[in-house]
């Protein structure tokens, strides 16, 4: 370089000194975040859980054995269903085809949460959350108040073992196939919601502790939404706000300890439901597998005045003792409800038949298993019904929305018969027959109509002599309205309207026409 050259910069790099990494089996271990860690987590409880399943399972077998020497088993609830016997009497042998009732393939939910990858080779630490198929379960259902002892008589018609009613719903136990056939069959239960932790409660940080002591990352983890709901009865804490806070507080602290994250909360359509129920001195946690009500079958966009749920349509039609190869009329049919209720039931469709559930969303759902548990419903419908099913309604409005409704729920237009006309002109379409329905009192009244109830009174005599008449109404002073005597009151609320579902037997030749009296002046 000469010395004309400009003055050149050179840059030097200075050498850092770099830290010594741990020897193999030294106590430091990497530390991961984000996903990478939820999945090592989840190897991790996965493989416990198969360890402690091995263990168990070879203690199990090494100890308790038959007199015969062979291992003891758990013996599931039998499979059942409204074809069978119990429920629906010798017709279950005609059904061979299908009906007039969900034909088309049930539509799919929206896609699930998709679990956490997991490495090659660790299908089975995976396979140890699975839910197996002799693990009993205990059950709450609940339903709408007075349905309680139909309720419990529905479950042991499906096959359900140790049903007892209890206040606004029933305890059982199944398996988890179990809990789903309660699902996709109950009638009259409004959710399916499984126990997985109990425990004494007298202050709000013992709720915290209860929800961090059960396994929830084995239902559901940070890929899902969350949503806790709580009630109480007779419960001594004082903010039921606060005590589902501490609830959510313990699943998310949990899930984040052991996966790294914590799930979202989505109170409107979340993908996982936990229900907290606090007694006076214990505190219950459930898992909702049904999602939405199970009063919501698919079918309902179009609702009359004063509609009753679903549920409690079904409810009225076991209380009322219908027979499913007898004539019904519904003369105050509404949006249809009672009617189409009863075609379902008639024809053999299980009410969640075309609804997607909770435990679809779960983790390890098995799909196919349960595609093949509705074909197998789906098999059993029958063709057409046995007996006509008539509505009558006043309202051309109610007659139009009572037929999509019908339309909705896949059935075709000969299945029922709407009418439009008046509940005092009615004729009894056959010999014999039940009437069920919900007539016009509270809300879809102004005022008492005294002449009106006598006027339909004189119809039903005349017209529907040897039939069973059965309305629910909160008017507790219907049967005088009437003049009839009713056989039985059966308390029931429909939603917060304490209300009787009065029956009445009309028996032929016992309302025979007196003679006018005698002029006295003849």
């Amino acid at each position: 370089m000469s010395e004309q050259d400009p003055e050149r910069k050179t840059l030097t790099l200075k050498t850092r000194a770099v830290k010594p990494r741990p020897a193999a089996g030294g106590d430091q271990t990497r530390a991961r975040i984000g996903a990478r860690a939820r999945q090592v987590a989840q190897l991790k409880i996965a493989k416990e859980k198969l360890s402690r399943l091995q263990a168990a399972g070879s203690e199990h077998s090494s100890t308790e054995r038959s007199e015969e020497g062979k291992p003891l088993i758990v013996r599931k609830a039998p499979e059942a269903s409204y074809g069978d016997k119990s429920y629906r009497g010798e017709r279950a042998d005609s059904r061979a085809n299908r009906g007039s009732a969900p034909r088309e393939p049930t539509p799919r939910p929206a896609s699930a949460p998709k679990a956490l990858p997991l490495r090659e080779g660790a299908q089975t630490e995976r396979a140890s959350a699975l839910v197996l198929d002799t693990e009993i379960f205990h059950v709450f259902a609940p339903c709408p108040t007075g349905l309680e002892e139909a309720l419990a008589a529905e479950l042991s018609a499906l096959g359900y073992a140790h049903v007892q009613a209890t206040r606004a719903g029933c305890h059982f136990v199944a398996d988890w196939w179990g809990v789903q056939r309660a699902n996709l069959y109950s009638r009259l239960a409004t959710r399916i919601l499984v126990r997985l932790g109990q425990a004494p409660v007298q202050r709000e940080d013992d709720i915290l502790e209860l929800a961090q002591s059960i396994g929830w990352e084995r239902w559901f983890g940070a890929e899902h939404t969350l949503r806790v709901d709580t009630s109480a009865v007779k419960s001594p804490m004082q903010s039921l706000q606060y005590c589902n806070l501490r609830a959510k507080d313990g699943i998310c602290d949990r899930l984040r300890d052991l996966e790294g994250a914590r799930p979202s909360i989505d109170t409107v359509r979340p993908d996982a439901r936990v229900h907290l129920f606090l007694s006076h001195d214990t505190g219950t946690m459930y898992l909702d597998t049904s999602g939405e009500s199970l009063f919501k079958r698919g079918w309902r966009l179009d609702k009359g005045d004063a509609p009753l749920r679903e549920n409690l349509a079904a409810g009225l039609l076991a209380l009322s003792g219908w027979d499913p190869e007898a004539a019904l009329l519904d003369p105050f049919c509404g949006s249809g409800t009672i009617l189409i209720e009863a075609a379902w039931i008639a024809l053999g469709v299980p009410p969640g038949i075309t609804r997607p559930f909770g435990f679809e969303r779960l983790r390890d759902h098995d799909a196919r298993r349960w595609e093949d548990l509705k074909d197998e419903a789906r098999s059993r419908i029958l063709p057409e019904l046995a007996s006509p099913l008539i509505g009558i309604d006043a309202n051309p409005e109610a007659i139009e929305a009572a037929r999509r409704n019908a339309e909705r729920a896949y059935l075709t237009e000969d299945t029922i018969q709407f009418e439009l006309g008046d509940a005092r002109d009615a004729v009894a379409p056959a010999p014999s027959g039940w009437i069920i329905t919900n007539p016009p009192y509270g809300e879809r009244l102004d005022e008492e109509d005294v002449e009106f109830w006598r006027e339909w009174s004189a119809c039903l005599k005349k017209e529907f002599a040897g039939w069973q008449v059965n309305v629910i109404t909160s008017d507790l002073d219907l049967p005088k309205h009437l003049r009839l005597k009713a056989e039985r009151r059966t308390p029931i609320f429909n939603g917060a309207l304490d209300c009787r579902l009065f029956g009445f037997e009309l028996v032929a030749n016992s309302y025979r026409d007196k003679p006018p009296p005698a002029d006295p002046q003849d």
